[in-house]
């Protein structure tokens, strides 16, 4: 059973088609400054199908989904053109199957579960330390949705300093606008950051710097500053989560996982301290292959509306 898999991604939309659940074929578009073209999506992964019909279709995207399922309702900064399309519609038209569509993170999740890091646990929470940072939450083998669509997925958007800059979601402090790719792109191109030599030389020459940039310049005091204060940040996101869900396993993905074996002991660390005493220490585990779980998860979800059914037989 061929399964056709479209993830809206950050700085670039990857396809997948999976036989079953082994993906047998990926590739990558960048997006542009003219946005996504779904014309040349629908090119693409008709290219990888190879000339077989989909039995399903699953669209990853970037924010909240509409209440029918269908079409992205809000990503605050991201793929302006895509919100209202009916991907549904859209996928039927191409395809002749009607998409699933569901938040990537949602998706991730579903993909650890079934086939990955977190694979057989029922309770588990999901934080993606990217461009942006986003989460999801699983309780007693359930994704997470809540009345509106909008439950367990917006960890990266609880407060953080009450005195801090207003997000572009429109919140103030918020955990990504004080410590995520795009922030410190921003804060450092506006001059808001006490930067090193080496840092600033990186900023100077590229335009722009990353995560991964403070990690490998760490040796200077500015950047391990830097660093140190976006760990303390992201603990408090995870914390928050782990208040909220309980779960006994926190996945850890995105970009900035790359550098793990600079961040992840100390983040660990930090959430084990701040939790509620009484609160269980959850296990952190960081996927194999990150940029297949969104893929693996929303092809699960569009194969079967319950891929999280983990009676016991279900492999």
């Amino acid at each position: 059973m061929r399964i056709a898999a479209i993830d809206f991604g950050g700085t670039a939309v990857k396809l997948g088609v999976f036989d079953s659940r082994t993906l047998v074929a990926q590739e990558e578009i960048a997006i542009g400054e003219a946005g996504v073209d779904l014309a040349s999506v629908a090119d693409r992964v008709g290219r990888l199908l190879d000339g077989a019909e989909p039995a399903a279709l699953g669209i990853a995207v970037p924010g909240i989904v509409d209440e029918s399922g269908s079409s992205l309702l809000a990503a605050h900064g991201k793929y302006a053109d895509l919100h209202g399309v009916d991907l549904r519609a859209w996928s039927r038209e191409q395809f002749g199957v009607a998409a699933t569509v569901e938040n990537d993170a949602r998706a991730a999740l579903i993909g650890e579960m079934v086939a990955g890091s977190a694979r057989g646990a029922r309770d588990a929470a999901l934080i993606v330390l990217g461009t942006g940072i986003g989460t999801a939450a699983a309780l007693d083998g359930r994704i997470v949705r809540g009345a509106h669509g909008h439950g367990g997925i917006l960890g990266g958007h609880v407060t953080v300093d009450v005195l801090g800059p207003r997000c572009t979601c429109g919140n103030i402090g918020c955990a990504e606008a004080l410590a995520s790719t795009w922030a410190l792109a921003a804060d450092a191109r506006a001059g808001r950051l006490d930067l090193g030599p080496a840092l600033a030389a990186r900023l100077a020459e590229d335009g722009a710097i990353g995560i991964r940039d403070l990690v490998e310049t760490r040796d200077e005091a500015e950047s391990q500053s830097l660093l140190e204060r976006y760990i303390s940040v992201w603990a408090a996101a995870v914390v928050t989560h782990c208040h909220a869900f309980d779960p006994e396993v926190v996945v850890l993905t995105g970009g900035v996982l790359r550098s793990a074996d600079a961040i992840l002991p100390a983040l660990r660390e930090t959430v084990h301290q701040n939790l509620w005493s009484s609160s269980f220490r959850p296990a952190f585990v960081v996927p194999e292959d990150p940029s297949a779980s969104v893929m693996r998860g929303i092809a699960a979800l569009a194969a079967d509306p319950d891929p999280l059914d983990l009676s016991e037989g279900q492999s």
